[in-house]
């Protein structure tokens, strides 16, 4: 014959033996443990890919940027577009060897524009000949174009007259004109304007 049993009693067996407790007790001491297992619900779980960007996106990002994008975003446009690739171990070394040569490229022309700037400043001055007119007076003035044309004909090295400026000269004299070489290097070359 079975042994009766409370509603409430859990399937496992209590920590005092059954025979030494009356039915009642046990069903009362069932009841009010809590249970050992507690189950949370979970909320949805947010997927993002870390990504780096192959071309220039608008309201995004530009190429080279590394962006923490949602996975859909990435495996529904980003991906089948081509703008982006998942941000490895392996793309990332490569991303760093190209910035270091980049880099190393940037300061190779940097100290290449220093050294021509040390060119122009110890040269000493560059003639300019122009027709004379009354006492120092010049006919006409000087242009960048044509300290680009004297520069290339002494030192056989071509400079965009758009980075010559030029104070403005109409008499004889010593003037200092300025080449930005560089974004960090200008360049000051003496002229000696004279008539001829």
């Amino acid at each position: 014959m079975a042994s009766p049993s409370c509603a409430s009693t859990l399937p496992w067996t209590s920590a005092f033996p059954s025979s030494s407790r009356p039915l009642a007790e046990r069903c009362l001491t069932a009841s009010r443990r809590a249970p050992s297992l507690v189950i949370v619900a979970q909320g949805k779980v947010k997927k993002y890919r870390q990504v780096i960007l192959t071309d220039d996106i608008e309201e995004v990002g530009k190429k080279g940027d590394t962006l923490k994008v949602r996975a859909g975003f990435f495996r529904n446009f980003l991906l089948p577009k081509g703008k982006a690739t998942l941000l490895t171990p392996e793309v990332l070394k490569e991303m760093q060897l190209e910035q270091e040569r980049i880099e190393a490229e940037k300061k190779r022309v940097k100290e290449e524009a220093q050294q021509l700037a040390r060119v122009f400043e110890t040269i000493g001055a560059f003639k300019i000949p122009r027709k004379g007119g009354k006492g120092k007076q010049i006919f006409g003035s000087v242009t960048a174009q044509d300290i680009v044309d004297i520069i290339k004909s002494q030192l056989n090295r071509d400079v965009d007259k758009r980075l010559v400026t030029v104070p403005e000269i109409r008499e004889i004299g010593e003037y200092v004109a300025e080449i930005k070489l560089h974004p960090d290097v200008t360049a000051r070359v003496r002229l000696n304007v004279y008539a001829k």
